[in-house]
């Protein structure tokens, strides 16, 4: 069972981060690839490989539109390198670097597209040049220069010096489920902590795989899952409301409800749809934080003491999941209390998950 903490994309303190991360027990650090709202991932996870000797890192998430298929996987490598064989590539669809660029999430086709492309670039094969998905009039082809020589197919050469990077799809709706089961080496779902969506999520992974004649049994299943560490369950659910709001709009990001939910909860999804203001995007005190109910607090998301997360997160693992990307207040939080939750659930809550 693995444990992943995040960190904002800020170089400067990244290998600090990541010495403090792997001290307290960490597997992995995950950081956000947002460049209208933060720093870049690589140069970020780069200098945290410097400042951490075992800690894993990884994109949580990039996505497949500010980046072309090729130079993802080369900046990928590079962290590959630079660590050792500890980087993991997570990517969606797209969010707030594709909102703060007047874009909705990458459509599926192109998507599931990129990440074939993807695999094949980290893996150091080849794609065909009428494959790499830049546009004509961004950039004529090649065979207009003339050259006495030109490649002939698009790799990346050096790829085979370092270990393959696994690629973690973040998935919420059917769709991208059964996407990341057709070509991911783990799905991350982004459901919430409600053991029921869950279980929906894996069934779902499970039938597309099978429907693509790759074997169920050897997917990999991980969960983002929003969690306050804090003996008074009112404290709890206040640190944990606003990353509980901008995870639970995946679920409702275009309208539509992704996975089983009561009445209730459909309500409340869907007023996080109507009021989910991108200029207050995971900060505090937004309209979207705030309209959270304390009742889909404690469904959506784990707001409790060290037993209550216990529990919680062993009812997820006993499912299947095996890596819990912990999204909520850290070792890094300004506030104080904060802190203490986040210090809280990496020594008491993962080691009592461990025994």
């Amino acid at each position: 069972m693995e444990f992943w903490t995040s960190h904002t994309a800020a170089p400067t303190k990244a290998a600090a981060a990541a010495q403090q991360a792997q001290a307290l027990g960490w597997d992995g650090i995950g950081t956000v690839d947002s460049q209208n709202l933060s720093g870049d991932p690589y140069v970020f996870l780069a200098l945290a490989a410097t400042g951490a000797s075992a800690l894993g890192l990884q994109t949580a998430v990039t996505n497949p539109v500010t980046r072309h298929a090729a130079v993802t996987a080369s900046s990928a490598l590079s962290v590959q390198r630079v660590s050792g064989g500890r980087m993991r590539l997570g990517i969606g669809r797209g969010d707030s670097a594709l909102a703060h660029l007047g874009r909705a999430p990458a459509r599926l086709r192109w998507f599931e597209n990129y990440l074939i492309a993807l695999q094949a670039y980290l893996r150091g094969e080849e794609m065909p040049l009428d494959q790499t998905s830049i546009p004509e009039e961004a950039a004529p082809h090649v065979a207009s220069l003339a050259l006495a020589h030109a490649p002939e197919e698009s790799a990346i050469r050096w790829a085979a010096s370092a270990p393959k990077v696994p690629v973690e799809v973040a998935a919420t709706g059917p769709k991208v489920i059964a996407l990341a089961a057709r070509h991911a080496d783990r799905t991350m779902f982004a459901l919430g902590t409600n053991p029921n969506r869950i279980a929906w999520g894996i069934d779902t992974a499970r039938a597309a795989a099978t429907a693509a004649g790759r074997d169920p049994e050897g997917l990999r299943f991980g969960a983002y899952v929003n969690v306050a560490c804090h003996r008074d369950p009112q404290v709890a659910r206040t640190l944990s409301r606003t990353g509980t709001s901008l995870f639970a709009r995946f679920s409702v990001m275009h309208g539509d409800i992704a996975g089983p939910v009561d009445e209730a909860q459909a309500s409340m999804l869907q007023a996080i749809h109507a009021n989910y203001d991108m200029t207050q995007h995971a900060q505090a005190g937004s309209d979207q934080a705030d309209a959270l109910t304390d009742e889909f607090i404690d469904d959506f998301a784990i707001a409790g003491d060290v037993d209550h997360c216990v529990s919680r997160l062993s009812a997820l693992a006993a499912l299947g999941v095996d890596k819990f990307a912990v999204v909520g207040p850290n070792f890094t939080a300004d506030d104080a209390e904060a802190r203490e939750a986040g210090e809280r659930f990496a020594r008491q809550v993962i080691p009592a998950l461990r025994r």
